[in-house]
């Protein structure tokens, strides 16, 4: 099923906030996602397996880095005009 989530990252005690972000998206883009940035989150288009998998991987990978937290809202139904589209 294709979904779209906005995703967003706040990394915690570190220096440079770019970084992370710059990385977490990196990792999105390599699962072959379709990713958006905005100036506050991530908007990320895609299968669902690929899609949780991929944030998992991101969350993993910068977690053993840095300290974050990482906020997700999912939907199935938005912009997509069904569970199917």
């Amino acid at each position: 099923m294709k979904i779209q989530a906005e995703v967003s990252i706040y990394p915690l005690r570190t220096e440079s906030l770019s970084q992370p972000i710059q990385e977490f998206c990196e990792i999105l883009d390599s699962c072959g996602l379709e990713i958006t940035t905005t100036n506050m989150s991530t908007l990320v288009s895609g299968d669902s397996g690929i899609l949780f998998k991929a944030c998992e991987k991101a969350f993993d990978q910068l977690s053993s880095q840095y300290q974050i937290v990482m906020n997700m809202k999912i939907s199935n139904a938005c912009p997509l005009d069904g569970p199917n589209a």
